[in-house]
């Protein structure tokens, strides 16, 4: 199966970062906060604003991005967790 975002809106897969304290302590799973940041699986074609003007969609498969803490609706899919979100959610693209 495959997810195909509709308008403007972006699927995400989360990044998972390794939680390590400065005393050298991994975090188990439960104590870390979710990561906010991601990389871009597939982009909807665009969207349409308020006055009939079609929205351009600036990010790109295989960007990594920073989204709203609490954005979009997560889905689970053949046992992978994926994150829906809107463009707008998306707070900036990580450069290296």
């Amino acid at each position: 199966m495959k997810l195909v975002p509709l308008a403007d809106r972006v699927v995400l897969k989360q990044v998972e970062a390794e939680e390590v304290t400065k005393g050298g302590i991994v975090l188990p799973g439960s104590a870390k906060e979710k990561p906010q940041t991601a990389e871009v699986l597939a982009v909807g074609p665009g969207g349409v604003d308020k006055d009939g003007n079609k929205v351009k969609m600036e990010v790109a498969v295989g960007n990594k991005v920073i989204y709203s803490k609490y954005a979009g609706t997560e889905v689970k899919l053949d046992g992978t967790e994926y994150i829906i979100v809107k463009q707008s959610d998306i707070l900036a693209i990580v450069q290296d």
